[in-house]
C-alpha cells in the first residue's frame, strides 16, 4: 500500500465516524441503534490506528533497508 491509499482509507474512516456520530441518540447513547453507531465509531478509530501503525512500520522498514 502506498501513502495515497492509506490517506484515502483514513479519510473514509473519518467519514464513517462523522456519519455514525449523527446516528447517536445523545439522550440514551447506550440503547438501541446508538450502540451500533458507537461500535462503528470505535471500529473506525481502530482502523485509523492500525493504518497509522502500518505506515510507521513501513517508514522504519525503509530506514533499515536504506542503511
Amino acid at each position: 500500500m502506498n501513502k495515497t491509499v492509506i490517506i484515502i482509507l483514513v479519510i473514509l474512516a473519518l467519514a464513517l465516524i462523522a456519519y455514525n456520530a449523527t446516528l447517536i441518540d445523545y439522550q440514551q447513547p447506550l440503547q438501541g441503534k446508538s450502540v451500533i453507531a458507537l461500535i462503528g465509531i470505535v471500529a473506525a478509530l481502530c482502523a485509523i490506528v492500525l493504518l497509522l501503525i502500518y505506515q510507521t512500520s513501513k517508514k522504519i522498514e525503509k530506514k533499515i533497508d536504506g542503511e
